[in-house]
């Protein structure tokens, strides 16, 4: 059985297929595939990019596919950055620019007042439909700078009140077990078992 997780995200792509492990099933990406369509991200909500990411790559190649959204949301900001999250800066953002914007924007805005959570929207489709679409969220607070080097994103500055560190510091083994793509990930391995289980009852 093979998914397709729709990113180029080499990055997030890793995350993705840890998440999934044990469930023995090739996970490819876009990046192993020619000439596919451009997908614009212009939902205004994690929910409809990761539909539509889903949607439009299982329908061009006929292959169950992954889509994911995820982001960044500070209360204080209005729940900025959201789905600008990998673009925050500007059109050639990166991950330190990014950052340096956010901190630049809480400047003077005291910790307890840096309330922010990561949202991760996932969407599952074959080639005639929506197949289901789950989500996971991780509450935390932004940090005052820029704190260890694991991870990606926002990850630096992404504060876990109850180890006093971002997950930049906590590493991915703790990560792993409480991100927003975790919690997110658990829900659509479940889906992906039981779909493969309904499936495989269909063969003949």
């Amino acid at each position: 059985m093979e998914l397709v997780a729709a990113t180029r995200n080499k990055k997030k792509l890793k995350e993705i297929k840890y998440m999934l492990r044990g469930l023995g099933i090739k996970v490819t990406s876009l990046a192993d595939y020619r000439n596919l369509p451009k997908i614009v991200e212009d939902g205004l909500t994690f929910r409809e990019n990761a539909i539509k990411k889903s949607a439009t790559i299982a329908q061009y190649l006929k292959k169950l596919t992954l889509g994911e959204d995820s982001g960044l949301e500070v209360s204080v900001l209005g729940n900025r950055p959201g789905v600008y999250s990998s673009r925050y800066s500007d059109k050639g953002a990166t991950d330190d620019k990014n950052n340096k914007k956010l901190l630049g924007e809480l400047k003077n805005i005291p910790l307890k007042k840096r309330r922010a959570r990561y949202v991760c929207s996932v969407a599952i489709s074959d080639a005639d439909k929506l197949l289901c679409v789950v989500e996971g969220r991780c509450s935390g607070l932004i940090a005052g700078k820029e704190r260890g080097s694991a991870g990606f994103g926002y990850d630096p500055l992404f504060l876990i009140p109850k180890y006093n560190k971002t997950f930049g510091e906590l590493g991915e083994d703790i990560k792993h077990k409480m991100s927003h793509r975790y919690k997110a990930f658990v829900k659509a391995k479940n889906f992906i078992l039981d779909y493969r289980r309904k499936s495989s009852q269909k063969r003949p």
